[in-house]
C-alpha cells in the first residue's frame, strides 16, 4: 500500500508518540515500584517514636517476642548537621565562583577552567569525595578523622559543582540591558553584580543551592569511611562520630535484623519524602523564574 508524503508523516508522527510515551512508561514503572515498596514497607515504621527516638538495639522477632523499633531521630539530626555544614562552605564558594565566571570572567581562560572543572566534578564518583575527605583530614588532623565534619567536607565537594554550574547559568539569564543601564547610572561593577545581578537572578540561584542539597543528602558512599558510626548514642559534636539518613539505610538493610531492617525502610521513605519535596520546591522556583523572564 502506497502512503503519500503527508501519510507518511503522520505514520511517523504517532510512531514517535508512540514510542515516547512507552519511554516514559519505562522511566515511571521502576520508580513507581520502589515509592510502592517504601510506602509499604516503611509506613509502618512511622509515628511519633519514630521521629523522636534513636534506633533501638538490633534484635531477631520471634513468636510471642516484640522487638523494640526506636526511631531515627539521631540520622535526622546528623543529616541535618551535614547538610547545614555543607551548605555553609559550599554555598558561598559556589556561588563566589559563579559571580567570577559570568561577570568577571567573561572570554578569560580562567573562567574556562572554572567552568570545564565544575562540570568534571559533577561527574566524579561520589565515593571519591569521601576519599578525599578522609585523606585530607588523616594528613592534617587525625584527631577529627570519622566525624561529622569529616563527612561534611565530602558533601561539600559534592555541591560545590552543581552550585557553581546552575548559578552560571542563572546570571546568565540576566539581560544585558540591565547591567548597561546600572552602569550608565554609576554604579560601581561590584554592587551590580552583587545587589542587581544576583538580586535578579536569585530564584534560579535558589534553585542550583536546593538542587545540590537533594543531592548531598541521599548520597551514602562518601560517608561509608567518613562520618564513623554515632547512630546508636546522641551525637557529642561535630568533631566526634556522626549519622545520616542514608548510611542509616545502608546499615539497616545490610543488619538482617527484624527492627533495623523496618527502620531502614522507614528511614528510605523519609528520605524519598524529603528530596522529593526539595525537588518539587526547586521546580516551583524554577517555573516562577521562568514566568518572570516572559514576563508573566
Amino acid at each position: 500500500m502506497m502512503f503519500d508524503r503527508h501519510g507518511r508523516r503522520k505514520i511517523f508522527s504517532h510512531s514517535m508518540t508512540v514510542l515516547s510515551g512507552l519511554a516514559v512508561v519505562v522511566i515511571l514503572v521502576p520508580l513507581v515500584a520502589v515509592i510502592y515498596e517504601a510506602v509499604v514497607q516503611g509506613g509502618a515504621a512511622f509515628s511519633v517514636t519514630f521521629f523522636t527516638q534513636r534506633p533501638a538495639n538490633p534484635c531477631f522477632a520471634h513468636p510471642g517476642i516484640a522487638c523494640p523499633l526506636g526511631g531515627v531521630y539521631t540520622p535526622i539530626e546528623g543529616t541535618l548537621e551535614l547538610i547545614g555544614l555543607a551548605s555553609l562552605v559550599a554555598v558561598p564558594i559556589g556561588i563566589g565562583a559563579a559571580v567570577f565566571t559570568v561577570e568577571y570572567g567573561r572570554n578569560r581562560a580562567i573562567a574556562r577552567v572554572i567552568s570545564t572543572t565544575a562540570d568534571v566534578l559533577s561527574g566524579v564518583p561520589s565515593i571519591l569525595a569521601g576519599i578525599f575527605a578522609f585523606t585530607l583530614f588523616l594528613q592534617f588532623d587525625k584527631a577529627i578523622v570519622n566525624s561529622t565534619l569529616d563527612g561534611s567536607l565530602a558533601l561539600t565537594v559534592l555541591m560545590i559543582p552543581i552550585v557553581t554550574r546552575t548559578c552560571e547559568e542563572a546570571l546568565r539569564t540576566v539581560p544585558e540591558s540591565v547591567r548597561e543601564a546600572a552602569l550608565a547610572l554609576g554604579i560601581s561593577r561590584w554592587k551590580i553584580s552583587v545587589r542587581i545581578v544576583l538580586v535578579t537572578a536569585l530564584p534560579g540561584v535558589v534553585t542550583g543551592v536546593l538542587l545540590s542539597v537533594a543531592r548531598a543528602a541521599g548520597e551514602a558512599a562518601p560517608l561509608l569511611f567518613t562520618i564513623g558510626n554515632g547512630c546508636l548514642h546522641p551525637l557529642q559534636g561535630i568533631d566526634q562520630q556522626g549519622c545520616a539518613l542514608p548510611l542509616w539505610i545502608y546499615w539497616g538493610a545490610t543488619s538482617a535484623t527484624t527492627n533495623w531492617y523496618t527502620l531502614a525502610w522507614g528511614a528510605a521513605l523519609l528520605l524519598i519524602l524529603m528530596v522529593l519535596a526539595i525537588s518539587i520546591t526547586s521546580r516551583l522556583v524554577l517555573n516562577r523564574t521562568v514566568r518572570r523572564m516572559r514576563g508573566g
